[in-house]
């Protein structure tokens, strides 16, 4: 690999890390799925959840922790380009954040589906 194409790439995963960081700093609601990511692997582990549970739930936490990266470069683009009230600027953030619902409450309804039949066989 050649000297200019390794620094691209190391540059590459800084931007990315800078983002999550930066993300992570200023994103409510991001911190809250980082919650709930942690509430849900602590409660897999005490409930024994299955290999096959753990990839879904794997999946489920990027799928929507990468929702929310995009709503925030998203809303972040539109406040850039425009800072003025203007309806396809609304359509553009109100879309993307639905976006980030709509995985968050399947990702809800999926680990209901996984824990609560956990739950009754344990208690």
């Amino acid at each position: 690999m050649k000297k200019e194409n390794k620094k691209r790439l190391i540059n590459s995963f800084k931007f990315a890390y800078e983002g999550i960081l930066v993300s992570l700093k200023t994103e409510q609601n991001l911190k809250i799925h980082i919650l709930i990511m942690v509430l849900v692997i602590i409660m897999g582990i005490i409930l024994k959840m299955s290999k096959i549970e753990w990839i879904i739930c794997i999946i489920l936490f990027g799928f929507v922790i990468s929702l929310e990266l995009v709503n925030t470069a998203i809303e972040n683009v539109v406040d850039l380009v425009t800072m003025e009230k203007n309806p396809k600027a609304k359509i553009a953030k109100d879309v993307s954040a639905a976006a980030v619902l709509i995985a968050a409450i399947t990702s809800a309804i999926i680990g209901l589906i996984i824990f609560i039949p956990k739950f009754i066989n344990k208690f």
